[in-house]
């Protein structure tokens, strides 16, 4: 009984609120030491540009030797080789720590497909529009005798009618078949056939 009151006089409650105050410091020290080099505070680099460059090059020379890479997307696009290297995260020039991954979005060789939307009773301008905003590419207008002036009357691919809903690779070409008023055309039975666009 007499320490544990000797424990609570003034002098002894000093002495343990600052040690144990000391002894917290310490601890948070340490700590923060440790993390530091846990996290290998300080030892960051550039992230380097990987953009444009083959991907597969990458890896057999090493040039990312100090990275993770994750290939995390391909994007088709007609005008870059496939396998290159199209977007990077972290962007080039950013400050990380080596070990880090690197997702890059890669070029394809394989386009995406799409489904052939109906275009038939459609507008010519409006058709051209949808065609576009899928991916595809007009190649062709064939003018038909009709009393629906410039109205979709039929779409064809490679020559033969295609289907709404039918999967097609962005990039290819379709021709429409457009009606065309019967009086402006060099004969009431005839058809005209416009130039690849």
């Amino acid at each position: 009984m007499d320490k544990f009151k000797a424990f609570f006089t003034p002098q002894q409650l000093g002495f343990h609120i600052l040690l144990a105050i000391g002894i917290t410091l310490i601890l948070c020290f340490i700590a923060i030491f440790s993390l530091k080099i846990y996290t290998r505070h300080g030892e960051e680099i550039a992230m380097p540009n990987f953009i444009g460059k083959d991907s597969e090059t990458l890896l057999q020379e090493g040039a990312a030797k100090d990275f993770i890479i994750v290939v995390n997307d391909h994007i088709y696009d007609k005008s870059v080789a496939a396998g290159t290297v199209l977007k990077q995260n972290p962007e080039p020039k950013e400050l990380v720590k080596k070990g880090r991954k690197v997702y890059l979005t890669i070029a394809s060789s394989v386009p995406p497909k799409v489904k052939m939307p109906e275009l038939k009773d459609v507008s010519q301008r409006q058709a051209e529009i949808m065609l576009k905003a899928l991916g595809l590419e007009l190649g062709g207008i064939i003018l038909k005798p009709s009393p629906f002036e410039n109205a979709v009357l039929e779409q064809l691919y490679n020559g033969r009618s295609i289907a709404p809903g039918t999967e097609v690779s962005v990039g290819e070409k379709i021709t429409l078949v457009v009606g065309k008023d019967i009086d402006g055309l060099p004969g009431s039975d005839s058809t005209a056939v416009t130039e690849d666009l």
